[in-house]
This record gives C-alpha cells, sequence and structure tokens, in this order.
C-alpha cells in the first residue's frame, strides 16, 4: 500500500509540473524575466526528478533473487541521489548563471501579467502539493519537529517530494518579488538577483538531500523503539547470540575478507526450528531485506535441521582485496 501511494503522489506532480514547465517556458518568452527563466528550469528539473522516482520505485518494487538475495530496495535510494544531482547541477547551476548574466547584461523586461497569471496559477498549485505532502508527513510525526521526522524517515520519494514541494514555494515567492521590483521600481537588477536567490535555495535543498540519501544509502540505525525490542527478543532465546558467535567464528577465522553473511533460514517442519528474524526498514515493501538466525546452537537435532534446512547459501560480503592486510588471505 505505501509503494502504490508513493507511486499515485509521484504521477500526479509529475503531471502537474510538465503542465507549470511548458507555461513557465512560454512566459519566459514572452516576458524576457531571467527570474521566470530560472523557474522553468527549476519546474523543468523537477518533471525530470519526477520521472526519475517512479523509475526507481518501479526497480525497487522487484522481488528478490538468485542474484540479488536481499532484494533491489536500494536503487530507489539510488535514483533519489540522481534527482539531487539534477537540483545541484541543472537547477541551481543554470538559475545562478542566468542571473549573473541579467546582472551583467541588465534589460528592461515586458508583458509582466503574463509572468503574474502564470506564477500564480503555479503558487496555487504549490500550495495544494504542498500541503497534502505536510498532511502525509503530520500522521508520522508522534510529537516530534516536522525536520526530525522528515530526517527519521527512509522514503527517499516521500522526502524527495515534499523539499521539491518546499523548494517551489519559496521559488515561486522570490519570482514574484523580483518581477514586482523590476517594472514597479525600474530596477533591472531585481530580475537578475532573484534568479540567484533561486539558484542558492535550489542548491542548499540539494545539499540536504545529498546528506539524507548518503545516510540511507550508507545503512540508517534503526529507531530506539526497534534496536530495544530486537534486543529483547534475542535475549529471551540465549543460543540466539551463541550461534551467532560461533557461526561468525567458524567463518571468518579461514576467511576474514568475510565481513557479513544474510541467511534466510526455512525449517523443515514448524517445530525442528525456531527462528528469529528482523525486518529492517526497506524503501520499498517488495524488497525486504531479513535476517534469520537458528536459537539451537549445539549438535541437537534442531542445530542439524538449521544446517539442512537453511536456504539460499549464505549471502556474504566481502572487502575487496587492496582492503585486505598485506593484500593476502590469512591461511
Amino acid at each position: 500500500m505505501a509503494a502504490a501511494s508513493s507511486t499515485k503522489v509521484v504521477i500526479i506532480a509529475f503531471a502537474c509540473n510538465l503542465c507549470i514547465t511548458i507555461a513557465k517556458f512560454a512566459a519566459a518568452l514572452f516576458t524576457g524575466s531571467s527570474a521566470m527563466l530560472s523557474e522553468a528550469i527549476h519546474s523543468l528539473v523537477d518533471t525530470s526528478n519526477q520521472g526519475f522516482l517512479l523509475h526507481g520505485i518501479k526497480r525497487a518494487a522487484r522481488p528478490p533473487d538468485a542474484g540479488h538475495p536481499l532484494g533491489y530496495g536500494m536503487e530507489l535510494y539510488f535514483w533519489s541521489f540522481v534527482v539531487a544531482i539534477m537540483l545541484f547541477s541543472l537547477g541551481a547551476g543554470v538559475s545562478i548563471y542566468e542571473g549573473v548574466d541579467k546582472l551583467s547584461h541588465p534589460h528592461p523586461g515586458s508583458n509582466p501579467e503574463i509572468a503574474y497569471v502564470v506564477l500564480g496559477v503555479a503558487l496555487l498549485m504549490a500550495c495544494i502539493l504542498t500541503r497534502q505532502a505536510l498532511k502525509t508527513l503530520r500522521k508520522d510525526r508522534n510529537g516530534t519537529s516536522a525536520l526530525a521526522t522528515l530526517r527519521r524517515s527512509n522514503d527517499p520519494a516521500r522526502l524527495t517530494l515534499l523539499l521539491e514541494h518546499l523548494t517551489g514555494l519559496a521559488g515561486l515567492t522570490v519570482a514574484i518579488i523580483g518581477i514586482f521590483a523590476t517594472h514597479q521600481f525600474d530596477a533591472e537588477w531585481a530580475d537578475g538577483a532573484a534568479s540567484i536567490a533561486i539558484g542558492l535555495i535550489l542548491a542548499a535543498v540539494a545539499a540536504f538531500l545529498s546528506v539524507e540519501i548518503k545516510r540511507l544509502l550508507m545503512g540508517a540505525l534503526a529507531s530506539g523503539d526497534l534496536q530495544n525490542g530486537v534486543r529483547a527478543s534475542r535475549d529471551a532465546a540465549g543460543d540466539v547470540a551463541a550461534a551467532s558467535e560461533r557461526l561468525n567464528r567458524t567463518v571468518k577465522g579461514p576467511y576474514p575478507e568475510v565481513q557479513c553473511m544474510f541467511l534466510d533460514v526455512k525449517a523443515s517442519a514448524p517445530t525442528a526450528l525456531e527462528t528469529a528474524t528482523v525486518t529492517p526498514p526497506s524503501p520499498s515493501p517488495g524488497a525486504p531485506a531479513k535476517t534469520a538466525v537458528a536459537t539451537d546452537p549445539e549438535n541437537s537435532a534442531p542445530a542439524r535441521a538449521f544446517e539442512a534446512a537453511a536456504t539460499p547459501k549464505p549471502t556474504i560480503a566481502a572487502r575487496p582485496a587492496s582492503a585486505r592486510k598485506g593484500g593476502k588471505r590469512r591461511r
């Protein structure tokens, strides 16, 4: 349900931004405003970004297979990082360039009425989309601040869309002020300054988004409640820690390059083996990452059943040879 909801929201935002982009480019052509052109580029980048997010959501929803036993959920994080790069390189870079060019070669604009109509409609749509995004965010706040809730979220699509909507509101407001000052007070520099300001806003948002997506890519720490619950479950089955420690010693002794193993354990009979399974946060419900550990460590029937019933074989993550001590494996 969460994935379907995110997809629907992204599709709606894509359609709205596509219409707004066309209108803004037309208005920039008729008015000659750098601020309007910056806003058009901003909307074009947003539209492209939503296309990347839709692609990431679709690929992240693929089920695990032999080549990717942990699923494809991390793809959504990757495409969200591409969105941040697009915001910084195209959105911010082109807007700042246009603003500097306008300040270096100032010229009066024309037809400000067209700019006001287009920006007014865009501002209304941005308000509606932002309100909907904030309404969704409020459901997860649980007494925390909006910023803390955003940083706690493991859904990059929702994070990216909300930041885009908020950035759109700020950019549209700056563009309206710049165009108004240019035509009402003959301040030709105001239009270029507004374009630079829009670029700086985009750069700041892109930097924040990059940091958050990096956090998710590197592995976000689970919440305190989740950690405490997992530890309590682990401590209730004391054999889990012993089995895990023995497995680590058995494998990592002769193979020090192994960093971690992920076992998906399936018991041959309901009573043959008890397992403890932890499902960490995943960007897509269709691509969960699961870790299962046997609870009986000794050479008993359940332990032998563990060896026979563990399928598929352990997925092993190893350091590259260049990262090992002396570049050689200990024997």
